[in-house]
């Protein structure tokens, strides 16, 4: 007997409605009549909340095949998250370039480090330097944000653009002769790097 069986089986016997089911494990309606139908199966903490409710074990709700299938979710779900964590921090700390003094003014014959805010220079790179940085600032703030939104959209785009906007700081503050700056922006870009490696 398969886990949607079981589970309808069991709430049957308490003599509960879906909806007195949902209510007991603080889920709502909509996700005890989709573990019934099949349809998907319960994260480990509602999973542990069934088989309390119910006075069973998991091994009792569960096959061998779906505790593997759940484990796997889990897994999945548990690395989604860390990478997004890592991802959207690391973005977000963009924010310090433009307070810390990581920037180098040169004048007569000398350099003094300023932040972004403070900086003079050639106007136009002063606004790529804002546009590269508030745009990394953005997708961070909604990587955080948006960590349990599942559209396909936003779940495709959201790395490659974190990955692209860090490149380009990488190497505008390099080409700029920004050794700090590109530094700090190549600590991000290779922190995002070996996340990706390690799931791969």
């Amino acid at each position: 007997m398969e886990f949607h069986e079981k589970l309808q089986e069991l709430r049957k016997q308490k003599g509960l409605t879906q909806e007195e089911l949902a209510s007991e494990l603080y889920v709502s309606r909509t996700a005890v009549s989709k573990w019934e139908s099949g349809r998907g199966y319960p994260n480990i903490e509602s999973l542990k909340a069934i088989a309390v409710f119910f006075s069973v074990t998991v091994d009792q709700l569960l096959s061998s095949d779906e505790i593997l299938t759940i484990a796997e979710k889990h897994q999945k779900n548990t690395e989604n998250h860390f990478r997004n964590l890592v991802f959207g921090l690391g973005d977000v700390c963009m924010l310090l370039l433009f307070f810390l003094p990581f920037f180098a003014v040169r004048t007569d014959g000398s350099a003094r480090a300023v932040s972004l805010l403070t900086a003079e220079g050639a106007p136009w790179l002063k606004i790529a330097y804002f546009a590269v940085l508030i745009g990394g600032v953005m997708t961070g703030l909604l990587t955080l944000a948006l960590q349990n939104v599942q559209a396909l959209a936003w779940q495709r785009c959201k790395v490659p653009i974190s990955l692209t906007l860090s490149a380009v700081a990488v190497l505008l503050f390099a080409l700029s002769l920004q050794p700090y700056a590109a530094v700090f922006s190549f600590a991000v870009l290779s922190m995002k790097i070996l996340v990706l490696l390690k799931r791969a």
